[in-house]
């Protein structure tokens, strides 16, 4: 058993006979009354997606895990393909596993993979990953008096995001996966 303070994205817990996918977590510690941690998980089994809160300090069942580097090949029909770069065998992970974190993929991609049971269970991204931006519409001069600074790019995956009005295409960027954000121009080329 663990305490709340080990929770952390991508976690296994078991709940209620269930194993769950820690997908987002938040500790709240308000000026009054017992700190505690909003959980939002994924059944593993039933995909079922639920919110629990703990109190701090309370026992969790973590489940371990096995982590392994494996490269992003291509999306087939429900499903995303990747190579363990040990073995050099294709993994295919069911888009359920991946969800929203799928937007973020592109060929050649390193991610970490969690499995329990030899069965994937989540993969953990990069926190930032280098894009070329595919389409971006010139910026209109005027822009920056309306207090309009951005605009939407679309970048090589098919992701859309919203960039500083300097970015063109062709433009290397870096983009925050945790939070979808522009996050600077790449300096490698």
């Amino acid at each position: 058993m663990a305490e709340t303070a080990e929770i952390k994205k991508g976690a296994v817990i078991r709940h209620s006979n269930h194993l769950y996918v820690v997908k987002d977590f938040k500790f709240v510690n308000p000026g009054k009354g017992v700190a505690f941690t909003k959980t939002k998980m994924k059944d593993i089994a039933a995909g079922k997606t639920i919110e629990i809160t703990y109190k701090s300090g309370e026992n969790v069942d973590i489940v371990e895990v096995y982590k392994k580097t494996m490269q992003y090949l291509y999306k087939g029909i429900g499903t995303y393909s990747f190579m363990d770069k040990e073995t050099y065998e294709t993994v295919e992970i069911s888009e359920d596993v991946i969800a929203d974190e799928g937007k973020y993929l592109k060929e050649g991609l390193d991610v970490i993979v969690s499995t329990h049971e030899e069965n994937p269970v989540a993969i953990q991204l990069p926190k930032k990953v280098i894009y070329a931006v595919k389409v971006a519409p010139p910026a209109v001069k005027g822009d920056t008096a309306s207090g309009n600074v951005t605009k939407e790019i679309e970048l090589d995956n098919g992701l859309s995001i919203h960039a500083p009005i300097f970015v063109k295409e062709g433009d290397q960027i870096i983009v925050n996966t945790e939070t979808g954000e522009y996050g600077g121009r790449s300096t490698d080329n």
